[in-house]
């Protein structure tokens, strides 16, 4: 009986014991360097945003994070990469509204943006603003409005690609506005943006980062921006939450993904580390540069917002018919 007893007890013994060496694990980790991917070319504005944060949150965490920019593919190839990765917290993502929103949302990528990763963290999120060429007859959004009905069928916009943030906030403005404009998509924001410079096209709607430049010039108007605070680098411009349009609350954001069933409790030290660095005040400096501001949240908040994401680009891209496979 005493050997029956013993025996029926010994599971139970050995699921503390489990539990324990879990716990331990989490608690020395990181014991070594954490790779970093980042899902574009060196040297852009998301390479940079990623090398900022990583730098500091390594200091944080006292391990060095291997930044190893993976592009190809629209950021597939890294999502593959990510998504395959041992789930032990030594393999990141720097996902951002392309990966985990817009291209889910308009073509058939080979992993879920939501079941295949565990979200960590968001970092920030840089308003798109409504640009129109500074010679157009349009000071406001009011004018703007008129401008598009008094020139019905004859008002083009620039986009970075079919598909892209760039595209999708202006067909999400347009179904609103029940106003078509003709869409003229460019390999980039930059040739896009220059030929509304040009008179080529009338508007564009890039990221704050990309536009300022040529906003201070004088070169381009800004007419609203998107989300739900005006932007600090144009306080005078109104969102378009202030204009009275709902729904165009849309960022370009950026934000830590890892494999799925990173253990909870190396998410919530990587989640915590990273919020206390996206709150230290020159962070907000740093990252000014490319008018990203920063957002930390929880880890469950951050995977709400990606699920709700996608959901928001995905319902636009089958009413505006908008596919890239087809």
């Amino acid at each position: 009986m005493q050997r029956r007893r013993i025996l029926q007890a010994a599971p139970a013994l050995i699921v503390p014991a489990g539990l324990g060496w879990q716990a331990a694990r989490a608690q020395a980790y990181p014991d070594k360097p954490i790779r970093y991917i980042v899902p574009v070319a060196a040297g852009g504005g998301s390479d940079l945003i990623g090398r900022t944060v990583t730098e500091r949150w390594g200091r944080t965490l006292g391990q060095q994070f291997v930044v190893e920019n993976v592009g190809g593919g629209g950021g597939v190839i890294a999502c593959q990469n990510t998504a395959r990765a041992p789930a032990d917290g030594y393999t990141l993502m720097q996902g951002y509204v392309a990966t985990h929103g817009t291209s889910p949302a308009t073509r058939k990528v080979p992993y879920d943006p939501v079941k295949d990763f565990t979200a960590i963290g968001m970092i920030g999120a840089t308003p798109n603003v409504l640009i129109v060429d500074a010679n157009l007859p349009v000071k406001d959004f009011k004018g703007f409005v008129d401008y598009l009905k008094d020139n019905r069928g004859k008002v083009s916009y620039g986009s970075a690609g079919a598909g892209s943030l760039t595209h999708l906030t202006m067909e999400l403005l347009t179904q609103q506005l029940g106003t078509p404009l003709t869409h003229v998509p460019y390999r980039g924001v930059a040739p896009a943006i220059t030929d509304v410079i040009g008179g080529q096209t009338q508007a564009c709607f890039p990221g704050l980062a990309a536009a300022l430049p040529h906003l201070r010039s004088g070169r381009v108007r800004a007419i609203a921006v998107t989300g739900l605070a005006r932007a600090q680098q144009i306080k005078d411009i109104p969102t378009f939450e202030e204009l009275g349009l709902k729904n165009l609350d849309a960022v370009q954001w950026y934000g830590v993904v890892g494999p799925a069933g990173l253990p909870p409790a190396i998410v919530a030290r990587l989640n915590e580390t990273l919020g206390a660095v996206l709150r230290a005040p020159e962070m907000l400096d740093k990252l000014a540069g490319e008018a990203v501001e920063p957002s930390p949240m929880a880890s469950a908040e951050f995977s709400a917002y990606i699920r709700n994401d996608v959901a928001r680009w995905t319902a636009l891209a089958r009413e505006r018919k908008i596919s890239l496979d087809a």
